[in-house]
């Protein structure tokens, strides 16, 4: 059991079964009244978000959740199949819960990060920063612009993002997933 005092971002906490993770909270002290505090709650397995608001001091469970490292198998067209690294166990992940943010990033064999609750991955992550071969772009000429101008191109998991000019295809990238953002190119 845990206090609103001793709420952080990204704190997991237990509210009616379900696992909500903290991503914003603020002490309040009103001139009347009892103090309290405003939180922004996360589902972890589903990602929506909802406010609420707790009286200061009040308990909650707090959850600890572990992580693993899984590797990406295959798909059968509805669930992602991860590898435990640890127990080599396929683990079955649908892909709404995955989230089409991630899926556009998600090749095979790649390393991930399993969540763990209760022993047993209830959630992937993808790296932050994933290393991805350019399948289709347009080629780029020397001279078309003043400034470091962009292009579209296609990644080998489908995913389209804008690249400079002088990318080419075969080209292996460093992407930020998070900002869909290109960083660098990769010397294979």
């Amino acid at each position: 059991m845990a206090s609103t005092a001793d709420f952080r971002n990204g704190m997991v906490i237990e509210i009616d079964g379900s696992l909500w993770a903290i991503s914003y909270f603020q002490h309040v002290k009103p001139g009347k009244g009892g103090a309290f505090v405003r939180t922004k709650l996360k589902n972890v397995l589903t990602g929506s978000v909802v406010d609420k608001t707790y009286r200061a001091g009040e308990k909650v469970n707090d959850v600890r959740l572990e992580r693993r490292p899984v590797n990406y198998s295959y798909t059968d067209g509805e669930l992602y199949y991860f590898m435990d690294a640890n127990t080599f166990d396929l683990i079955p992940i649908a892909g709404d819960l995955l989230g089409a943010d991630q899926l556009k990033f998600l090749k095979e064999n790649m390393a991930c990060e399993g969540l763990v609750h209760a022993d047993q991955v209830i959630s992937v992550e993808l790296p932050q920063f994933v290393e991805l071969l350019v399948s289709q772009t347009d080629p780029g000429h020397k001279g078309d612009t003043a400034q470091g101008g962009t292009k579209p191109a296609v990644l080998e998991t489908g995913a389209v993002i804008n690249v400079p000019l002088f990318v080419e295809e075969g080209d292996v990238l460093k992407i930020d997933r998070k900002e869909e953002k290109y960083l660098s190119r990769v010397n294979v």
